[in-house]
């Protein structure tokens, strides 16, 4: 199954940045597509929803920190994410919800790791 590909993580010091992509073809481009992370031992959570309008959702815990937006035209999804914290550490992936579910199984995300 052809899914979207996470790329961008990495291991910064609480108080960076980094920005995340996630970039899909555009047949399977989706209208809602959302930012999720899952820390070690942690159940997956949803960070970040954008709806094709440009429309946001923040978990309360990144608001004002990550902001989340998308190019159409290079069918890619962005998560800007400052002021980072070491709880912020996990795997980032990119899905669509759907339903109960997810567009696409789960691939491997992109790491990031934030040290105090």
């Amino acid at each position: 199954q052809v899914r979207p590909v996470e790329s961008g993580g990495g291991l910064v010091q609480a108080g960076g940045s980094l920005r995340l992509s996630c970039a899909a073809s555009g047949s399977i481009f989706r209208p809602t597509m959302g930012w999720y992370r899952q820390a070690p031992g942690r159940q997956r959570e949803l960070v970040a929803l954008i709806w094709s309008g440009g429309i946001a959702h923040y978990t309360d815990s990144v608001k004002g920190r990550f902001t989340i937006s998308r190019d159409n035209a290079k069918n890619t999804v962005y998560l800007q994410m400052n002021s980072l914290k070491p709880e912020d550490t996990a795997v980032y992936s990119c899905n669509s919800p759907s339903g109960d579910n997810y567009y696409w199984a789960w691939g491997q995300g992109t790491q990031v790791t934030v040290s105090s």
